[in-house]
């Protein structure tokens, strides 16, 4: 068992508690000595914070840690949706608190994409224009075709591939599936023509690729003014028009002023689909805009074709109800890992 992960889940649930307690209500076995130390090493680490002296010392954890420590997804979804112990509102303090001040990546992590992405550099920099535009186009189809089999598109690879290239649509499929998957090819190709038009974010440049993105479809343009849910979750999104407003350009001024473009990346990702900024295809327009933000810096973009579907919405429901981003972040490098290694 690692102790030290269990103790910072259980402090993730118990915020507040004293030595005993914790010593008490996690399964630990080692002496008060001990668990001094793995205390204290976990304050060292800035992940648990004290509050009070003596008696009345108290053990919670770190904005940092409760954004990026390990939660058990299995342990965590196998609580049926109305156990689960969740922040059910928006949590205004993350965009302009706690994500400002805490860096997503651990040195290892960057190191890591960094060295990828130099691959990508030089395999990018041995292609003609023509090759390069080939690989996009094949990195495109799949993305197409993930990105819209996680919002419940039953177009298979082969029958995305064929629509996109050869304009067939598939057999015993709707109308508004061929649309989904075309709308993703007018808006990647869009980034593609025009590298630099996401380079600085601003809602009315996001609000122009979720207009691509639902085009022909029965979607509202435009930030939404109505309520919205979401399936599987009691978390709720804002419904007020202008705190909506406010938040969306809180994080584009967050993305912004962000240095490290995989951090950019990754907030594009669960900042626009935390805020639900539109009535539907919020994650679609978060995954086009996160490649965008890749693309227009030289960057290789991410398909998700390997992903599982189920995997890529729990990672997201654990960040919409406990602002943890370590399973998502998770999802992301392997992905970049799987965009380098298989298209460049």
């Amino acid at each position: 068992m690692d102790t030290n992960r269990e103790l910072l889940q259980y402090l993730h649930y118990h915020p507040l508690s004293s030595r005993k307690d914790i010593s008490e209500g996690m399964p630990f076995d080692g002496s008060d000595a001990t668990l001094k130390r793995k205390l204290a090493t976990e304050i060292e680490a800035g992940n648990v914070v004290v509050s009070g002296n003596n008696k009345s010392t108290r053990y919670s954890l770190s904005a940092k840690a409760q954004l990026l420590m390990p939660l058990n997804l299995d342990t965590y979804f196998a609580k049926d949706i109305d156990e689960r112990q969740v922040q059910t509102s928006f949590n205004f303090e993350l965009i302009r608190e706690q994500l400002p001040n805490v860096k997503l990546f651990s040195d290892e992590e960057s190191a890591h994409l960094n060295d990828l992405q130099g691959v990508f550099r030089k395999h990018v920099s041995e292609m003609t224009e023509n090759e390069y535009r080939k690989e996009m186009v094949r990195l495109g189809i799949d993305l197409s075709w993930k990105s819209s089999q996680i919002e419940g598109n039953t177009y298979s690879l082969l029958e995305t591939e064929r629509l996109l290239r050869e304009s067939r649509t598939a057999d015993g499929k709707t109308k508004e599936e061929a649309v989904m998957l075309l709308n993703h090819k007018d808006a990647l190709r869009f980034v593609l023509d025009n590298p630099d038009y996401l380079q600085k974010l601003t809602i009315n440049r996001i609000e122009d690729i979720h207009a691509l993105l639902t085009k022909e479809l029965s979607v509202d343009k435009g930030l939404r003014h109505r309520r919205v849910g979401v399936t599987g979750t009691n978390y709720h999104p804002l419904d007020n028009e202008f705190q909506i407003r406010d938040a969306m350009r809180d994080t584009c001024d967050l993305i912004n002023s962000r240095a490290d473009v995989f951090e950019k990346a990754l907030l594009a990702l669960l900042l626009f689909s935390y805020i639900q900024p539109f009535m539907d295809g919020n994650k679609r327009t978060a995954r086009i805009t996160s490649n965008a933000l890749l693309i227009a810096n030289g960057y290789c973009p991410l398909s998700f074709r390997t992903v599982d579907s189920i995997d890529y919405k729990k990672a997201m429901l654990i960040f919409y109800e406990q602002n943890n981003l370590f399973a998502f972040k998770q999802i992301f490098i392997s992905q970049f890992e799987f965009a380098v290694q298989e298209y460049f």
